[in-house]
């Protein structure tokens, strides 16, 4: 069975992110990574544009299909060694969270919608996937997600 996942990283982070082809959550820790299946969508959600700054962005900036069932560590430097796992982004728009907030599962009806966002990596419904991947672009399905497209 799919799963789909929403992730929340500063856009600045997600960016690199899809252009190296790696998701990385909750400062580089392995568990929430080892929850995610190969296949499984992937979104992120960005509230800012940079790691704690004041910034607000509050938009999906990714999405993309998690590959193969590894969780690997890198050496970034300055003894800080974060998790990742390899997804194929696909091409898409940033899309603000806004206009989905009554829509969506994960927050229709919820005054503090990103109170559950806290956790870094949130598993919400094939729906909620369905109508994120149509905000960030059009006709866009899971199975669209697969192909490898441009960063």
């Amino acid at each position: 069975m799919t799963g789909y996942w929403m992730a929340v990283a500063s856009a600045e982070h997600v960016r690199r992110g899809r252009s190296e082809g790696f998701m990385q959550v909750c400062h580089g820790k392995a568990a929430p990574l080892r929850r995610i299946k190969p296949d499984d969508g992937i979104i992120y959600y960005s509230p800012t544009l940079t790691f704690g700054g004041r910034d607000r962005l509050q938009a999906f900036t990714a999405i993309g299909t998690v590959q193969g069932a590894q969780t690997y560590q890198i050496d970034m430097g300055g003894g800080f060694r974060p998790y990742r796992r390899d997804v194929v982004w696909a091409e898409a728009q940033e899309a603000p969270i806004h206009p989905l907030l009554d829509s969506l599962d994960l927050t229709a009806g919820r005054s503090n919608w990103g109170y559950q966002l806290r956790f870094g990596l949130v598993s919400i419904s094939a729906h909620d996937f369905d109508l994120i991947a149509s905000a960030m672009r059009r006709d866009m399905s899971h199975a669209d997600l697969g192909r490898p497209r441009g960063p």
